[in-house]
């Protein structure tokens, strides 16, 4: 850490009744976000904290955002798609997506963004993958329309949505002319994406989200579970020599971008990248350094 960042470290003010409380909601609270976005605060030196909640009352935890003033708030999985009814405004992606990843409140005034777009299309950029790469994303949910929504934004044209349900299935596909299908393909893709809880700690943590002939005969493996760091579809797909993108990094991309609709600021990336790391370790700090060295960060709330 540099001197900078220690200096900023002991001049964040202590919680007191002006700091701003941001939080996130989930089914399955973690603490990879609150270890990033605190690090963030701290070597900033902003008066914010931030803490997860895991909640069975969505429409009494957004009742509670604007209640108590909180400033802003990340949305996980089950509520993403769920929570739109309950805002006053959506921007741009977010509602050319129809899904919710990040709440704002300005005096009682609640809009949702979608701020994963943005991370998983500036990850896929890094990466140079040809947009011509033909793929499967597996998934149906508000995350997977982010990530088919990225996809179409880079230009990505021949690919499959793998999703048993057959209501947002199909839907998802027709989105953006890519093909749909109810049971495995009998061949993969270079590409492969998980946007599933598949391989996710406490639940199907053991899966692999595709065959491990797919993986083997894949270029790229990227995977939206965050926990753990590195999932067995991830794992397999590294020890194969694949290029891997994994769930950590979108994470801390993302949250970057909800920090700057939070606080107004922009980390300064050595602050990103430090906190990258201790949130997430090395190999994660890494690949959001490179996002950031290819420039492909953009700002917050990117209208599609």
């Amino acid at each position: 850490m540099t001197d900078m960042a220690d200096r900023r470290l002991r001049t964040k003010p202590p919680i007191g009744p002006d700091t701003k409380l941001c939080i996130s909601l989930s089914g399955r609270p973690g603490r990879s976000g609150t270890l990033l976005h605190n690090r963030l605060y701290e070597t900033t030196g902003l008066d914010f904290v931030y803490k997860s909640f895991g909640t069975q009352d969505l429409a009494g935890a957004v009742a509670g955002i604007r209640a108590l003033g909180i400033r802003g708030c990340g949305v996980s999985m089950p509520f993403k798609e769920a929570v739109i009814p309950m805002l006053d405004a959506l921007e741009g992606s977010a509602r050319a997506i129809d899904s919710v990843n990040t709440i704002v409140n300005d005096d009682g005034v609640l809009t949702g963004y979608n701020t994963d777009f943005i991370a998983v299309r500036d990850l896929l950029a890094a990466d140079g993958i040809d947009p011509a790469t033909p793929f499967v994303l597996r998934g149906s949910g508000g995350m997977a329309k982010a990530v088919a929504a990225a996809l179409h934004d880079l230009g990505f044209a021949n690919g499959i949505i793998l999703a048993r349900n057959r209501g947002t299935g199909p839907a998802l596909a027709q989105s953006y002319g890519y093909a749909w299908s109810e049971d495995l393909p009998d061949t993969g893709a270079p590409l492969l994406i998980n946007v599933t809880p598949v391989g996710m700690a406490g639940g199907n943590a053991g899966e692999l989200a595709f065959p491990k002939a797919w993986i083997a005969a894949s270029d790229l493996a990227f995977d939206v579970v965050a926990q753990p760091a590195e999932t067995p579809f991830i794992l397999t797909a590294r020890d194969a020599g694949k290029r891997v993108i994994s769930g950590a990094s979108v994470i801390v991309l993302q949250a970057v971008e909800q920090f700057a609709l939070y606080t107004s600021i922009r980390p300064a990336a050595h602050e990103i990248v430090e906190a990258a790391a201790f949130a997430h370790g090395d190999a994660v700090a890494t690949q959001v350094r490179n996002v950031l060295a290819m420039g492909a960060n953009r700002p917050a709330g990117k209208e599609l």
